[in-house]
């Protein structure tokens, strides 16, 4: 994999009066830096989500905060990963439930084309709309100094930006991760695209190649190809989703390919090139190569730390190809300095980062005072294809690897009546625990709103209950979240032995 390290530039944006919008608030025309102070308590390097909620925090305690941001504020959630694709994946999941309604529910025919750019346009306005709550301005209402500009470590102490010196107590580096880019011959010729660029195109392809089978590759190909793409996509490894479990990935990969996403795994890109109007991928797999060709290529092969460029080496900070070297209090070998989210997180999701930055405040202003440790928090994740993919904990593989005992208990979706009710059977819960206990160590659960649900499980975890807590609660009925309960009543009912069995039929017998 290579990292592009050279300096962002704007993408061309496009003219209408969202994208002003937005534009005014994440990186606003004519901005002027304000003078810095002679030293702050707190310098955050980077404006995305863990550099947000760092600079908010730590300003709203009172401390004296600057905010260095070279790109756009925001970071890639707001502008170019979550709230875009997630609007997408909604018009997608609308389109595809429509298409759906007759076959399932007996509903009108769904006919005609519908209107993609409406789509773009709806999730350009809800972009724009959302962009207010991470935008320069509010941040400059909050106290915060905010520098629009690249930033670097000239000291040990100072960071420069625009040749103006930010002096510092603490600095803490949140510059976040960038799409990293396989070495395939002839692809930096076809203009390919990158989550980075995805969204800022005016209109989707007729036809997509997507390199990459991870969360990133398989969300857009279904949601493309649910808008009406012919979406091929193409995957190194032999299954989907490979961070899962082989029993989710199989389910998702179903779906894609009901929804018309051609698969091919175990594949290698040997080269890309434009041919005309196309864009064209040499695929290696089954003994052959294949030529396939498509309007765009969307590269989805994973993020890449963006370490290059900050002068760490003038600051006493290690840094690696996998980022930010930092303890297990997010401090880096400069104790003045720290580091939260994608930068130094191998959790390279925005609520990660949102956590992070909520321990990092008190590690680096209080010295641990009321912080806390990156091991100690119950880390969740979700894949928000149809069904979603939500996982929390642990993972069965690395419980196996650590030699961790375990029990696994599995309820399938079709054993849970809302589903049924809903048509949506295709998916299950597996939670895995501590052998001979109730305590939860991971679970993994593939539903429709699956990511809405898991949040349940992650609290038990938090709070240090166990599964036997969780089926004391009581579920409305019918929910698909009674899934849980189920496991629980699995549970219990694991617990009766053999010889508690006979016990119980020998009280019984007596009571009789």
């Amino acid at each position: 994999m290579t990292d592009s390290t050279a300096p962002l530039t704007e993408p061309a944006a496009l003219e209408d009066e969202f994208e002003r919008e937005r534009l005014a608030n994440v990186r606003p025309p004519g901005w002027i830096d304000p003078d810095p102070k002679p030293r702050y308590h707190l310098v955050v390097l980077g404006g995305g989500t863990a550099g947000l909620v760092t600079a908010s925090i730590a300003a709203g305690l009172g401390a004296t905060v600057a905010l260095v941001e070279r790109h756009r504020m925001g970071g890639d959630c707001l502008n170019v990963g979550c709230v875009p694709s997630k609007a997408i994946i909604a018009g997608a999941r609308s389109w595809q439930e429509a298409r759906e309604s007759r076959d399932r529910f007996a509903g009108p025919p769904a006919t005609g084309s519908g209107d993609v750019d409406a789509v773009l346009t709806r999730m350009r306005r809800i972009r724009a709309r959302i962009s207010r709550i991470d935008g320069a301005p509010r941040f400059r209402d909050l106290g915060i100094d905010v520098f629009l500009g690249d930033g670097r470590f000239t000291a040990p102490d100072r960071i420069e930006v625009a040749g103006r010196a930010l002096r510092f107590r603490r600095a803490v580096i949140a510059t976040g991760s960038r799409a990293a880019v396989p070495d395939i011959p002839g692809l930096g010729d076809t203009g390919y695209l990158t989550n980075e660029s995805f969204f800022e195109q005016p209109t989707l392809p007729a036809r997509l190649l997507v390199i990459g089978g991870g969360p990133i590759g398989c969300e857009l190909a279904q949601a493309c190809a649910r808008l009406g793409t012919r979406v091929t996509l193409v995957g190194r490894e032999a299954r989907l989703l490979p961070k899962e479990g082989p029993e989710a990935a199989d389910i998702v990969e179903r779906a894609l390919r009901r929804d018309g996403v051609r698969v091919i795994h175990q594949a290698r890109v040997t080269r890309a090139m434009r041919q005309g109007e196309d864009s064209v991928l040499s695929v290696e797999h089954g003994g052959a190569i294949e030529d396939i060709a498509g309007n765009d290529i969307l590269v989805a092969t994973g993020r890449a730390p963006t370490v290059s460029g900050l002068g760490l080496e003038e600051a006493g900070v290690r840094a690696s190809p996998r980022g930010v070297e930092v303890d297990d209090r997010l401090r880096t070998s400069n104790s003045r300095v720290f580091a939260a989210g994608d930068v130094c997180s191998r959790y390279r999701f925005t609520h990660a980062a949102d956590a992070q930055a909520r321990l990092v405040v008190a590690n680096a202003l209080f010295r641990g005072v009321g912080g806390g440790r990156v091991s100690r928090l119950v880390m969740s994740w979700v894949t928000y294809t149809s069904p979603e993919v939500a996982h929390v904990g642990l993972t069965a593989a690395e419980l196996h690897q650590r030699g961790t005992a375990t029990d696994a208990i599995t309820i399938p979706m079709h054993d849970v009546d809302r589903a049924v009710l809903d048509g949506e059977e295709d998916g299950f819960f597996r939670v895995l625990l501590a052998r001979g206990s109730d305590r939860i160590l991971g679970a993994t659960l593939v539903a429709p709103h699956a990511g809405e649900m898991i949040g349940e499980i992650a609290l038990a975890m938090t709070a240090g209950l166990g599964l036997g807590k969780v089926g004391a609660t009581i579920h409305p009925y019918p929910t698909q979240a009674e899934v849980f309960r189920k496991a629980a009543d699995a549970w219990r009912r694991g617990r009766l032995t053999p010889a508690a069995r006979r016990g119980l039929r020998t009280f019984f017998r007596i009571f009789d």
